[in-house]
């Protein structure tokens, strides 16, 4: 059926995990390549939807092969599809992300996973000088009923030249500026998922406008493009 993930998806990479090696994966390569192509469809028609309410220039689908060179785990195949959405730069801040991978460890994550320095301390700038839109936006009821917590890295007491005493420093000391949401098998293998994928990214839209207008504007709120 279009627009789904077939089941297919979530079989291969269980077999995968049990045998990921070099020989059983060439010689279900044919397998792969065809459960990768309907899994692109769906991260095509994400993009045609997406680009109904944002303006996503890029997308990219992960290629299965990993880089074992600085890694301990030596296996050389990933056993998910993991494709990202970027918005339209610089204008327009953050990414969308979808995750696929079986045994209920798919998810969608959206927000900045490694902000350039700049902008990193042009937002701890922003929550030391005022974060109450910020905090009103992320808790807001019909915001948090789809998107939980805010999540991601942060440093251990304060950022270098922040107080470690600032009444935001809970923000200030964030690294990075996700959430992410979990799905079972059972949901995104399910004929509504693609709406619900398409939903719950339509709901991050006021945190990611506060962000690109942080983030496009100096301290004194003047356009930096």
């Amino acid at each position: 059926m279009p627009n789904t993930i077939p089941k297919e998806t979530l079989t291969f990479f269980k077999q995968l995990s049990k045998n990921n090696n070099r020989d059983w994966f060439n010689d279900h390569k044919k397998e792969f390549k065809a459960v990768e192509a309907e899994v692109k469809q769906f991260y095509n028609a994400m993009f045609e939807d997406l680009n109904k309410h944002d303006v996503i220039d890029k997308f990219k689908l992960f290629r299965i092969y990993r880089d074992v060179r600085f890694s301990k785990d030596k296996t050389p195949y990933k056993t998910h599809f993991g494709g990202s959405f970027h918005r339209k730069k610089p204008e327009l801040r953050g990414g969308y992300y979808l995750h696929i991978a079986p045994d209920n460890g798919s998810f969608l994550a959206t927000g900045f996973w490694e902000p350039h320095k700049d902008d990193l301390l042009r937002i701890r700038k922003e929550f030391e000088m005022d974060d109450k839109e910020f905090r009103d936006i992320i808790n807001n009821k019909s915001f948090k009923s789809v998107w939980g917590d805010l999540v991601g890295d942060e440093v251990k007491t304060a950022p270098k030249g922040f107080n470690k005493e600032h009444s935001a420093i809970d923000l200030i000391k964030k690294k990075q500026f996700i959430f992410t949401k979990k799905y079972t098998d059972k949901e995104i293998l399910s004929d509504g998922f693609l709406k619900e994928v398409d939903k719950s990214f339509k709901a991050i839209r006021p945190y990611f406008d506060y962000m690109s207008d942080v983030l496009t504007t100096n301290l004194n709120g003047e356009s930096l493009i």
